[in-house]
């Protein structure tokens, strides 16, 4: 079956970076464009950054210029570089296909940004 194993989430100052990386499985992840999505709390997940199989990348106005989405297909996994992180960052992480498919959704890594 599909797993997707998210990681790299902590809690961090505002202004600071982390590196989020999602170990697929499951998959045959050089075909499938992915994507990180985020949920915050009272909020709906929203995609946050694709990239396509070609590696060709998209990001959400909120964080484009921060945000950095990269994939190893060898290694089977989607990386997020996540620089000058603001408080409105803090969420939880997931990774998923681009289009998301609902039985792919693993248990997400938690990203708090916090003085």
């Amino acid at each position: 079956q599909v797993q997707l194993v998210e990681s790299g989430g902590g809690l961090v100052q505002p202004g600071g970076s982390l590196r989020l990386s999602c170990v697929a499985s499951g998959i045959i992840f050089s075909i499938n464009h992915m994507g990180w999505y985020r949920q915050a709390p009272g909020k709906e997940r929203e995609l946050v950054a694709q990239i396509l199989n070609t590696g060709f990348t998209d990001y959400a106005e909120s964080v484009k210029g921060r945000f950095a989405i990269s994939r190893d297909n060898a290694k089977t996994t989607v990386y997020l570089q996540m620089n000058s992180l603001k408080p409105e960052d803090t969420a939880i992480y997931y990774c998923n296909r681009s289009p998301y498919k609902n039985d792919y959704w693993g248990q997400g890594t938690q990203v708090t940004v916090s003085a």
